[in-house]
C-alpha cells in the first residue's frame, strides 16, 4: 500500500508540473505583466531539462541507416511547427519553430549551424542574415541612379523572410537497431527550414524556388527547443515542447534521400518526373527499415 501511495503521489506531482507549463501564474496575476512569471518556490524546484539520450556503444548498433526527410507544413498534423506566423497580437510564449531557431541563433544560444546536412562547414550569423534579407529598387529609384542622383530611401524596398515563408523542413535522422535492447530506434541529427529564395519574392509572376536556409545540429539545440512550447489544441494547459514533438516524431514526413553507394543521391534523381513513383520509393525505404526489426523476431 505504501508503494502504491508513493506511486500515486509521484504521478500527481508530475501531472502538476506539466500543468504549470501552460501559463505560469495566470490564475494569481493581478496585472497582465505578472502572467508567465514563476513564483520563488517554482524557480527553486524548476529543474526541468530535456530527457537525456542514453549512451549507445558502437558495438551495440547491429544495423543503421541514415535518412533525409521533408516535413510539409501545409499538412494539418504539422501545423504545430508552423504557427503562429503573426505574433503581433499573441503572447511572447507562443512562437513558431522558425522564430525559436532564428532568435536562439541571434542570441548565441544555438551555435552549431551549418551549410548542409553533413555538418562539415559552419555558417556564420552574417551569412545567415544575408540569406534572410534582400533589397530591391523601384523603377523610379533606377531612374535616379541612371541620372547620377542619390537614390531616395522611399524607393528602396526591403524583403525579409519570416515564419510565414517557411514551407517545409528538412530533417536528417539515424535509424539503428540496438541489439542490447533489441529495439529499432531513431535519433534526429539535423533540421533545416526551407524558404523561398529571397530574390524570387520580388516577383509575383516568378515561380518561387525553395532553398535550404541553414542546418542546425539537433542535439546541440535540444535545451532551446525544450524551453520553447508548441500549442496543444487538445489541452492548452499542457503544451508540448518542440523537442518532444521532433524526438517522438509527432509529424508527418516523406523520405527524399537515404545514404547509398551513389553518393547519397536523392530519390528524385533516379525517379525522374514521376511523383507517384517517388512516393512509392519513399515508402519502400521505410518498409525496408521496419522489416529489419520484424525479421529479427522471426524464427
Amino acid at each position: 500500500m505504501m508503494n502504491l501511495r508513493n506511486f500515486l503521489i509521484a504521478i500527481v506531482s508530475i501531472t502538476g508540473s506539466f500543468a504549470s507549463f501552460g501559463q505560469s501564474n495566470l490564475l494569481n496575476a493581478k496585472t497582465p505583466d505578472q502572467i508567465g512569471l514563476k513564483t520563488a518556490a517554482q524557480l527553486i524546484s524548476d529543474n526541468d531539462k530535456p530527457l537525456a539520450y542514453g549512451y549507445v556503444h558502437d558495438r551495440d548498433v547491429l544495423m543503421s541507416k541514415t535518412t533525409w526527410e521533408i516535413i510539409d507544413l501545409s499538412e494539418k498534423i504539422n501545423f504545430a511547427l508552423y504557427f503562429p506566423i503573426d505574433t503581433a497580437n499573441i503572447g511572447s510564449d507562443r512562437r513558431s519553430l522558425y522564430d525559436v531557431l532564428t532568435k536562439a541563433m541571434k542570441n548565441g544560444k544555438i551555435t552549431e549551424v551549418y551549410t548542409d546536412g553533413y555538418f562539415n562547414t559552419k555558417k556564420s550569423m552574417q551569412d545567415i542574415q544575408a540569406s534572410l534579407t534582400t533589397v530591391d529598387t523601384t523603377d523610379t529609384g533606377k531612374e535616379q541612379i541612371n541620372a547620377g542622383q542619390n537614390i531616395s530611401p522611399e524607393y528602396i524596398i526591403p524583403y525579409d523572410l519570416t515564419a510565414q515563408d517557411v514551407a517545409q523542413y528538412k530533417i536528417k535522422g539515424y535509424w539503428y537497431f540496438d541489439k542490447r535492447q533489441s529495439e529499432l530506434k531513431y535519433r534526429l541529427l539535423g533540421i533545416c527550414p526551407m524558404t523561398p529564395d529571397v530574390f524570387s519574392l520580388k516577383s509575383d509572376n516568378q515561380e518561387k524556388e525553395y532553398v535550404e536556409l541553414f542546418w542546425v545540429f539537433f542535439p546541440a539545440a535540444r535545451d532551446v527547443l525544450h524551453e520553447a512550447k508548441a500549442f496543444n489544441d487538445k489541452n492548452s494547459a499542457m503544451p508540448v515542447s518542440f523537442d518532444q514533438i521532433l524526438n517522438s516524431r509527432r509529424f508527418n514526413s516523406v523520405i527524399y534521400k537515404e545514404e547509398n553507394v551513389y553518393g547519397d543521391r536523392t530519390i528524385e534523381e533516379y525517379m525522374v518526373d514521376n511523383a507517384q513513383n517517388q512516393l512509392l520509393e519513399s515508402e519502400r525505404v521505410k518498409e525496408k527499415i521496419r522489416n529489419f526489426e520484424q525479421d529479427m523476431w522471426n524464427y
